[in-house]
């Protein structure tokens, strides 16, 4: 398997907020978004590992600005890093008021990917070979990020995760 970089998975996905997309206050609804930001991340992890992939965990989602009703969503999505049978892939958001000509920053995400054989199994994936100095402290700050999901998780228990605990404590 080749290892593969980023921008071999990056996925830029565009919507319009319509009437049935909003709440009564003309803004996207959350629910909405999240569910255009799963389609966009798994199209990332798919692209990066030749697969069918199935969304294990979604990170913090918080909302910087609405997106109002009219205005144009960019989802961009790629793979942040790759482990062993699962991808981390980051997700930037901004909104787009087109008639105005600005943009703004919605939010930023991490979701995690599995990818799966034939047989609905785990499988492994391409590692991830970061380029840019985004890219690599993207992929350097995933497998902390990785830990606390895994610690949330109950997968792995606190006194385990030596990436954070390096954080913390001194050596």
């Amino acid at each position: 398997m080749s290892p593969k970089n980023p921008k071999d998975s990056f996925i830029m996905m565009t919507e319009l907020v319509l009437p049935n997309d909003t709440n009564t206050f003309g803004n996207l609804m959350g629910g909405r978004l999240m569910y255009w930001m799963d389609i966009a991340s798994a199209l990332a992890a798919a692209k990066h590992c030749n697969a069918p992939v199935v969304t294990a965990s979604v990170d913090n989602i918080s909302f910087e600005n609405p997106i109002k009703l009219g205005n144009v969503v960019h989802i961009e999505a790629k793979v942040s890093r790759a482990f062993n049978t699962s991808m981390e892939v980051y997700l930037k958001v901004w909104g787009e008021d087109i008639t105005q000509q600005y943009r703004y920053t919605s939010n930023e995400a991490y979701f995690t990917f599995v990818a799966l054989d034939p047989n609905g199994k785990p499988r492994k994936v391409p590692i991830l070979t970061p380029e840019t100095e985004d890219e690599q402290r993207l992929f350097e700050g995933a497998l902390r990020r990785r830990q606390v999901r895994l610690i949330l998780g109950g997968k792995m228990k606190p006194d385990e995760a030596a990436e954070l605990k390096a954080l913390f404590l001194p050596k």
